[in-house]
């Protein structure tokens, strides 16, 4: 695409602010500092969310936003927040998106104990 063609940083949040309802901070400071990082995220997000991709837009909010509690992405899980109240997404679905990731975070607590689990179960045979 040649650069007549791309559409500038403004024109990307524009698009974010009607999508989510408001750009974040983090995006709008990053094209104060680097207008290049807008493009170059939007590439990624076409990447990951092609536009005829296998997945709706609602299950694809709920599983970046299952991402984002996972990794702890607090600007992540805002943005979802916002994207989540555009689409008004039920509440029953939200709350169980966040219910799983909370149970693979805590399966991963114990898959991470592994090896204190099996120190415990030699002790148990000593």
């Amino acid at each position: 695409m040649s650069e007549q063609q791309r559409p500038s940083p403004e024109q990307i949040m524009a698009g974010m602010r009607q999508a989510m309802g408001r750009v974040p901070s983090a995006i709008e400071k990053s094209v104060g500092a680097d207008s290049e990082l807008i493009h170059e995220h939007m590439r990624s997000r076409a990447f990951a969310m092609p536009a005829n991709g296998a997945l709706d837009d609602e299950t694809r909010t709920l599983l970046y936003l299952a991402a984002a509690l996972a990794s702890s992405s607090h600007a992540c899980v805002q943005a979802m927040a916002d994207k989540i109240a555009q689409q008004k997404i039920p509440t029953d679905k939200v709350i169980e998106t966040v219910r799983i990731a909370r149970y693979a975070m805590a399966t991963r607590v114990i898959g991470d104990a592994e090896p204190v689990f099996a120190m415990l179960g030699e002790r148990a045979t000593d």
